[in-house]
């Protein structure tokens, strides 16, 4: 529970203080790299660890996420520039990889079925806590010392959780040996990061149709058809795709994917929106997120109540609603949008997005036994990390797109007087916000507001697709678990 809150609390602290981050550092086309170079490594590591955990233990990579996630935690708050911010949230991260799933894994082996839900709703309501706090303590951390300490507050936490962990858990000597599939692991990521680089440059710093990204496009698509080919014939898949067979499992991991990549949007651009629309320092960015982690805690405990008693698919079903309808509101932001209706859509789409964080969990591992938990939680958290990752970037792709054509329209007749305030970096600074004129200052405001909202718009599309996926879900329940095999599919 204290490595959740370790991780849970370093993402919302990060993200609050983005804003300051890149006022200082620079880099506003950048700054999706900090979250998402954390994402890619996050993605590496979860299959990998998940099936090492099986075959080896649980705690020594549990020990090992935690002292990595320790090490990327000082870097980045030594960290000079948003380059090197992102280099070092990228080790963060293979820490991260290690330290989610395995942590839910080892609730799925010491507690009995009828447990876990109480107790996965429980860990549930840790992760959201923690993101409760997080806004609010790197804010204040952020005014108050800077942007550099919210991430040597990990240190204190991590350092009690390792000791705990050290000298309290025992764990079962039941494993199972297995070979791990570096050539899959190795063909995915690489496909990940052609991919995202490619729609990263594409038409920033590269034209669409020059060589270095048709060469980023053609080693995608290469990497990805030999890790489909590497999949079918490895011995101990790094993804299953027998496991897939399985259709509660399947849809479980498909909504883990597309909540992935919508959630992570909300996270990082509803604090850029207040600090960058609405005006004020870090604080109010992390004030304004907090009412969706409270959202997202109060979904997570009651969706860890609601699976032990009535079918997955009937609370996933409340879940999607919630989430559409969060989303959809958000989608409708201008600058006159008052806080209250902005904590109102943040409530909404954190109440729905919190269902997922217990329910999609227990879903992944309902079918298997111990041998098999590790890889079918790592899988469900990589697919969710994986969505997070794209999310992230192409989402990101498409703000940076709309709010550079929303700043092109608006100073279109303004001459380079009207240029010389076209920064939006200046406008996520108190102090240089005060400088702007206010007829400039309106129309940045309204290009950032507008560039956010259309990205919202945009975010309906997997999530109208989460909604699909819901549909398809079986009936299973937690009571009827004990009644079948372990390999039967759903």
């Amino acid at each position: 529970m204290l490595a959740i809150l370790m991780s849970a609390m370093d993402n919302t602290i990060v993200t609050t203080a983005m804003g300051t981050i890149v006022a200082d550092l620079g880099g506003m086309e950048q700054f999706v790299w900090v979250t998402s170079a954390y994402m890619v490594t996050v993605m590496a590591g979860t299959p990998i660890f998940g099936k090492l955990s099986d075959m080896y233990g649980r705690k020594r990579f549990f020990l090992f996420g935690i002292v990595m996630f320790l090490l990327g935690s000082v870097l980045c708050g030594l960290a000079g520039s948003i380059v090197q911010l992102s280099i070092f949230r990228a080790i963060q991260g293979i820490g991260g990889g290690a330290l989610m799933p395995i942590a839910f894994t080892i609730i799925y082996d010491i507690f009995p079925v009828e447990k876990r839900g109480k107790m996965t709703g429980l860990m549930g309501a840790v992760f959201g806590t923690s993101s409760i706090f997080g806004p609010l303590l790197g804010a204040f951390i952020t005014d108050a010392l800077s942007w550099h300490w919210v991430f040597y507050i990990n240190v204190p936490i991590g350092i009690v959780s390792l000791v705990m962990i050290i000298i309290y858990y025992k764990e079962s000597l039941t494993h199972a040996k297995q070979q791990i599939d570096w050539g899959g692991a190795f063909t995915l990521v690489g496909a990940v990061v052609c991919l995202m680089f490619a729609l990263e440059l594409g038409g920033e710093k590269y034209a669409w149709d020059s060589g270095v990204i048709l060469g980023l496009f053609a080693g995608f698509a290469v990497l990805f058809i030999a890790f489909m080919l590497l999949e079918t014939k490895a011995q101990e898949p790094i993804i299953s795709f027998d496991m897939f067979k399985n259709r509660l499992y399947a849809t479980s991991c498909l909504l883990a994917l597309f909540y992935g990549s919508v959630f992570i949007v909300a996270t990082v651009y509803i604090p850029i929106f207040v600090q960058g629309v609405y005006g004020g320092s870090a604080t109010n960015s992390g004030i304004i997120l907090m009412p969706m982690m409270i959202g997202s805690v109060i979904g997570s405990m009651l969706g860890g109540m609601m699976a032990s008693r009535i079918p997955y698919r009937t609370v996933m079903a409340l879940s999607v609603v919630c989430f559409v309808g969060g989303i959809f509101a958000l989608s409708t932001l201008t600058n006159d949008t008052s806080r209250l209706l902005l904590t109102a859509y943040s409530i909404l789409t954190g109440f729905g997005v919190g269902f997922s964080f217990s329910v999609l969990s227990m879903a992944s591992v309902h079918h298997f036994d111990m041998r098999q938990r590790g890889a079918a939680t790592s899988t469900n958290s990589f697919l969710r990390s994986l969505g997070m990752t794209l999310g992230i970037t192409i989402f990101g792709i498409v703000q940076r797109n709309l709010m550079s054509g929303a700043m092109t329209d608006a100073f279109a007749g303004m001459g380079q007087g009207g240029a010389n305030f076209g920064d939006t970096r200046e406008a996520l600074s108190p102090e240089k916000r005060a400088l702007i004129p206010p007829e400039i200052l309106d129309k940045i405001t309204e290009a950032m507001s507008s560039s956010i909202a259309n990205t919202f718009m945009w975010a309906l599309v997997p999530t109208v697709c989460a909604v699909l996926v819901v549909i398809a879900m079986p009936k299973d329940r937690i009571e009827r678990m004990t009644a079948k095999p372990s390999n039967q599919q759903g």
